[in-house]
């Protein structure tokens, strides 16, 4: 899956030299937390988002600290500041630079982006145009559509799910498979066999759910760890 599968593509954007009231009332109307501010010319400068908008002069959350502090951060820092908590215009406020994506850069990719520096958007390029934003609720999106369709799964056959099960054990290093063993009945798995350790068997079981046609899971493993003393 690439970004363009799970990206919004109908994007709203503030101007540079938008009124900051203004862009915290579309945030709220149409339920973005962030939004990507553009030039005359529609190119991306910038973004804008709640964490910009928190120190605020008006109810009172400004930045406070002792005056040694102060003189230790200097002018430069505190002048900035005050712009930040003062300013009226968006591009005062905004967050210049921006990390974005291209739309057909694997969505893998997107997501290591955003874990690594902590964004909960990117907004999608192409050709160096905004097209597109990629957020996490857009992820959750396409995780619905992606989660299999349940119906139907009571005619797989119980001996077709035992295989499906040993495949996927075979495909993840941290399952010593030929310790498990698994007896299917009517859907219904029964785990039997040892494993090293809880987290184990907990992904053992999530392993399993995740095969079409199981309807339960009932885990009969020994945890080997209880009884040598290991951890």
């Amino acid at each position: 899956m690439i970004v363009s599968d799970a990206m919004t593509c109908q994007v709203r954007t503030a101007l540079v030299t938008d009124r900051v009231s203004l862009v915290m009332r579309i945030m709220l109307g149409v339920r973005v937390s962030g939004l990507p501010v553009v030039d005359g010319h529609g190119a991306l400068i910038g973004i804008v988002t709640e964490g910009d908008l928190l120190r605020r002069t008006e109810i009172g959350t400004e930045r406070r600290r002792p005056r040694w502090l102060e003189i230790i951060l200097g002018p430069r820092r505190l002048a900035q500041e005050y712009v930040e908590s003062h300013s009226r215009r968006v591009g005062d406020l905004m967050t210049t630079n921006v990390l974005t994506i291209d739309e057909t850069a694997p969505l893998v990719d997107a997501v290591d982006l955003m874990e690594k520096h902590h964004i909960k958007r990117l907004p999608v390029m192409h050709q160096g145009r905004l097209i597109g934003m990629l957020s996490r609720a857009d992820l959750m999106r396409v995780f619905l559509n992606a989660m299999p369709r349940e119906e139907g799964v009571a005619d797989i056959p119980d001996a077709d799910i035992r295989a499906h099960i040993y495949q996927e054990m075979l495909r993840h290093p941290w399952i010593t498979h030929s310790a498990i063993q698994v007896e299917v009945t009517k859907g219904a798995v029964d785990l039997h066999g040892v494993v090293t350790n809880d987290v184990m068997r907990h992904a053992l079981r999530v392993l399993v759910e995740n095969v079409p046609g199981v309807v339960s899971v009932k885990d009969k493993l020994t945890n080997a760890s209880l009884i040598t003393g290991d951890i």
